[in-house]
């Protein structure tokens, strides 16, 4: 447990480590490496049916699906469990990663490689929302949808299923090119970390109102 624990730590470390030194790179006007290695294809995409595909894709994560969706599926959640707290956990996770997304996005000032007004790409790049907020929003979907769930198997397939458009939609975004695939991976990182503490705030609660 405790070497776990310790992996856990380290990997942290690490992904902390490399945003930070990102960071320090854009904010001097120069591009990571990755980034650096990754700006060619870009330009071969659009008129292919891989652009148009992400350019559909790309919609599931942009805001005028996202603030409905969001009230719906908090709405299903309150019915679904018959209580207010995952409908609380799951609509108010995804609304503070929202907020904390515009609050990074704001430090960093990071320009975009191209502005695309219809797909919901202005402002600044890093770290990308569509990585983040839908990591956060659907990763939180996927494990109260779970929560009612006893198949292994039938759980197994929501959590492939949600963690493959997870993916997609926030990879969309390099493939339309409003932004670097640093944002992308900032924005997964960090969605990721505030996806796992929504989760311990819900199950934190839990037990406490299991041993009151």
């Amino acid at each position: 447990m405790k070497k776990r624990h310790y992996l856990i730590a380290l990997l942290s470390l690490m992904v902390f480590t490399t945003m930070v030194v990102w960071i320090v790179k854009i904010n001097r006007g120069e591009l990571p490496y990755v980034d650096q290695w990754t700006r060619d294809p870009v330009d071969t995409f659009p008129g292919t049916f891989i652009y148009t595909f992400f350019r559909t894709v790309t919609n599931l994560g942009s805001e005028p699906f996202m603030y409905p969706f969001t009230f719906i599926c908090g709405l299903g959640l309150w019915w679904l469990f018959r209580h207010w707290l995952p409908a609380l956990i799951f609509a108010g996770g995804t609304l503070i990663s929202h907020l904390l997304n515009k609050l990074i996005k704001s430090l960093v000032n990071r320009e975009r490689p191209n502005i695309l007004v219809e797909a919901n790409a202005e402002g600044h790049s890093f770290p990308s929302g569509h990585a983040m907020i839908t990591l956060v929003c659907y990763g939180l979907l996927a494990y109260f949808i779970t929560k009612k769930m006893t198949s292994k198997k039938a759980i197994l397939a929501v959590q492939i299923s949600f963690a493959i458009l997870i993916f997609l939609i926030g990879i969309s975004r390099y493939f339309i090119n409003v932004h670097y695939l640093t944002d992308i991976a900032a924005g997964f990182f960090i969605g990721l970390f505030c996806l796992i503490g929504f989760i311990f705030a819900y199950e934190h609660i839990q037990k406490r109102k299991a041993r009151s």
